[in-house]
């Protein structure tokens, strides 16, 4: 539904951009909209008046239930009770993901959260395994990460001082439920309604209120649009435009069912790439998310469907249903009074699971640049950090598809033969001349996960540091070896995953 602009029922007085921010109001719940809350209240609770509006007419995107490390920092930021939370959302430990067939058909790597040996200050890890690669001395580049290989052998725990790097799987609609309970005893307001008419002046950019179907008006100085893939304030009110990176990523739909657990929980998550896109299998507590990410253009709907129903195991517990979207990003994710945080801003698929993590980016951005009155820098700023975060993750992604050995579909044809952005052609031919990784500041992916992947994906480099050919063989080797033999003493004393979680979710634990 386009909902009309009314900029004749909500003038924008010429002081409207220098009141101060007094009321902030959430468009849309869902995981986006509560972890927006739960940040805002949690942080300004006791200042500003928080309202999130959202209707149970309106469902929820609800497929992403993987996260990445980033999570444990936000949970930590905001005094999240991690036992209460795991809980509260049957989740469990995700300690990387499994690529399979991505390379090449029965491939498998895993992309982990962890650190891959030990680096030296000129030149990092990967150069001194690809000397030792060189000489006939080196173990998988897995084999030196304890991340992966507890992964592998389905054990984990908490070590002292941070000693492995874990996300979670979760369930993304108890989720939603339980950041609503914090949020809601730090201070926000949740108003059922759905939103039939935003006031607003489009020409400058400014939101005066959301008037709901029962006739009521909800005011606000600032409004943060998580009305998901629609962007019904940020898209369809204020008109800022989406840039469509479909020519580089051609996955445009997505399927996911539930299925009952058959099997106990391990904790990474597959991807698995099939004849148009991949499937993922994630394990939660309680049951196990299952999905396809697809092309339309490669692999209609009933095939999808086909193949998703074909590949899961237990019970199935859901109806899928087909999900549309079009990769890509607002040309702005703030304007005037509205900020974009979630599928309103920009959608990138979940391959990487990387969508939540740019929900809390956006909210902790927001955060760091909270307006006392609403400046155009502030705004100029906001928008620059989010493009290039989310130009970044998207090379990333890419990457998957476009070095591939594949050819069996002209679905992988056409992604081996893809004409990529130059930033990611200079990573790639980087990595391949000279194995280095070069990251811009504050970029999210770390140089262990390119290197793994870009190994993953079947890139050797040609050289790598000279540092690492001032080791003898034997120094070398006893190197390696410390680190290896380290690794498996370490996930030799590791409970296994199953065992832990029984034992750790179900302690008495403080309300988060």
């Amino acid at each position: 539904m386009h909902v009309p602009v009314d900029s004749a029922h909500a003038p924008v007085s010429h002081d409207a951009a220098s009141r101060p921010v007094k009321r902030v109001v959430v468009a849309g719940g869902g995981t986006a909209g509560w972890m927006t809350a739960a940040a805002l209240s949690k942080t300004f609770g006791g200042v500003l008046d928080i309202v999130l509006v959202e209707s149970e007419e309106i469902g929820t995107v609800g497929v992403g239930e993987a996260t990445i490390p980033t999570m444990v920092t936000f949970h930590r930021l905001l005094d999240i009770n991690e036992q209460a939370f795991m809980a509260a959302t049957n989740a469990t430990i995700k300690l990387g993901i499994a690529f399979e067939h991505w390379r090449s058909l029965g491939h498998r790597y895993i992309h982990s959260f962890g650190t891959t040996g030990k680096d030296h200050w000129t030149a990092g890890f990967q150069h001194f395994w690809l000397s030792a690669r060189q000489r006939g001395i080196a173990r998988d580049y897995g084999d030196y990460c304890l991340e992966l290989r507890a992964a592998e052998e389905s054990r984990f725990a908490h070590l002292p001082r941070g000693g492995m790097n874990y996300a979670f799987h979760l369930d993304a609609g108890l989720y939603a439920k339980f950041l609503r309970a914090f949020s809601e005893r730090h201070g926000a307001r949740r108003i059922e309604g759905r939103i039939v008419e935003v006031k607003a002046d489009r020409e400058a950019g400014w939101i005066s209120a959301l008037r709901l179907a029962d006739g009521s008006e909800i005011e606000g100085d600032l409004f943060i649009d998580c009305s998901g893939l629609r962007g019904l304030l940020i898209g369809d009110t204020l008109g800022v435009e989406y840039e469509d990176w479909s020519h580089w990523l051609f996955s445009d739909s997505a399927m996911a069912v539930q299925t009952a657990t058959v099997r106990p929980p391990i904790p990474y998550t597959r991807s698995v790439a099939g004849e148009a896109g991949w499937q993922w299998r994630i394990p939660l507590q309680h049951r196990v998310g299952n999905g396809i990410v697809f092309s339309s253009r490669h692999m209609d709907d009933d095939a999808a469907r086909a193949a998703l129903l074909g590949s899961v195991e237990g019970e199935v517990l859901t109806e899928p249903r087909v999900i549309r979207f079009r990769p890509g990003q607002r040309r702005a994710t703030w304007r005037g009074n509205c900020v974009a945080i979630g599928l309103s801003g920009g959608f990138l698929e979940p391959l990487e699971s990387t969508n939540i993590h740019l929900i809390q980016r956006g909210v902790i951005r927001l955060l760091q640049t909270f307006p006392h009155v609403i400046a155009q820098s502030d705004i100029d700023e906001y928008n620059r950090q989010a493009e290039e975060e989310i130009t970044q993750i998207r090379d990333f992604v890419i990457l998957h598809y476009h070095v591939t050995q594949r050819d069996d579909t002209a679905y992988w044809r056409a992604c081996r033969d893809l004409d990529i952005p130059q930033s990611l052609r200079h990573k790639i031919r980087l990595f391949a001349e000279t194995g280095r990784v070069f990251r811009h500041l504050n970029e999210l992916f770390a140089e262990n996960s390119w290197v793994q992947v870009m190994l993953g994906q079947g890139i050797v480099p040609e050289r790598h540091h000279p540092i690492a050919d001032s080791m003898s063989d034997a120094e070398l080797s006893d190197f390696l070896e410390r680190i290896r033999t380290g690794v498996d003493h370490t996930v030799s004393r590791l409970p296994s995953h199953a065992d832990y979680l029984r034992e750790y979710c179900a302690r008495p634990a403080a309300q988060a």
